[in-house]
């Protein structure tokens, strides 16, 4: 049984990839770590967890020797609008974290590590719909920066020492477990809050501003084909994935559906200019013909499923 580490467990995605990755590789088989996060109790009540700083190399080596870590899931960052608020953390938690794991992982022989790109590595010259795997990497946030960076130390780590490394370039993730966590693309979970709980929502984006999306149990699905799937499909180590695009208006409008009382208003902040250097849709082909990537939601079936369970923990 393969022996799991995920770093950053208290975020968007680790919070409901440890559960997840528990179901596939057993409770004991998947190490949960955090940096000074209170990592939720579905973590920590059912299987090992501790504190662990990306930052310092001698903790990782300590954590990856002793529990002998086939797979590490790079998951620690800081996401696009607390970046720009925060560049030089945002440029030391994102890069220097992930060159440790890189580090560590090479000299402790682990099989796979998983980290995880953005649609952020995009920028204003790269063409915005359907955007290419293999294309103008140009962003304009830091965090775009550090991702198109981290693309760049992945491959090189692989091509000088055969480290299996692999990364998705993720859209906008939706989780109805997991609140916002200082995205630009978090309005798409606000937004089912704030219609379930006040039937009205103020939204930082315009009303045409088109993104794509992912629903969180195909981004978990997409996190365990990577540590599954057979090394040898993966053609490349960064695919473009993505599930869905939609404006903002669209997602009101399929939400109106459900809660027709809702009322939106659009009121665009300093995210409006991130969202508008990103793509509006994403090319995943190669994503699809090579490893077999195949998301199962769309907008409607997304939408629905969001209203149903949040309806059910928010009441």
């Amino acid at each position: 049984m393969k022996r799991v580490l995920v770093i950053g467990a208290g975020g968007q995605i680790g919070s409901e990839l440890v559960p997840f990755l528990r179901k596939k590789y057993g409770n004991e088989n998947v190490i949960a770590t955090g940096r000074r996060t209170k990592l939720p109790e579905t973590i920590t009540e059912h299987g090992p967890w501790m504190y662990l700083d990306a930052l310092n190399q001698d903790s990782l080596k300590k954590v990856i020797y002793e529990k002998s870590i086939d797979i590490v899931y790079h998951m620690a960052s800081i996401l696009s609008a607390t970046g720009e608020k925060m560049p030089q953390t945002a440029w030391d938690i994102n890069i220097n974290g992930l060159i440790n794991v890189l580090e560590v992982s090479r000299r402790y022989d682990v099989e796979r590590v998983i980290w995880p790109s953005s649609i952020a590595a995009f920028g204003p010259t790269t063409p915005r719909e359907n955007t290419p795997n293999e294309t103008i990497l140009q962003p304009t946030t830091m965090y775009g920066i550090t991702k198109v960076a981290g693309e760049l130390l992945a491959e090189y780590y692989f091509k000088k020492y055969g480290l299996l490394t692999l990364s998705m370039r993720l859209p906008g993730i939706i989780s109805s477990e997991t609140p916002p966590g200082g995205g630009t693309t978090d309005y798409a979970v606000e937004i089912f809050y704030e219609a379930i709980k006040h039937k009205k929502y103020t939204c930082f984006l315009r009303e045409d501003t088109m993104l794509p999306m992912l629903y969180q149990p195909d981004c978990l699905q997409c996190h365990l084909d990577f540590a599954e799937k057979d090394p040898s499909l993966f053609k490349r180590h960064v695919y473009n994935v993505t599930g869905m695009s939609f404006t903002a208006g669209e997602l009101v409008a399929e939400i109106k559906k459900h809660i027709p009382e809702l009322k939106v208003e659009y009121k665009p902040d300093f995210r409006q200019e991130i969202a508008d250097s990103w793509p509006k849709s994403i090319d995943d082909s190669l994503a699809r013909k090579e490893w077999g990537w195949n998301p199962k939601y769309d907008l409607a079936a997304m939408t629905k499923d969001m209203i149903e369970k949040l309806s059910k923990r928010l009441k």
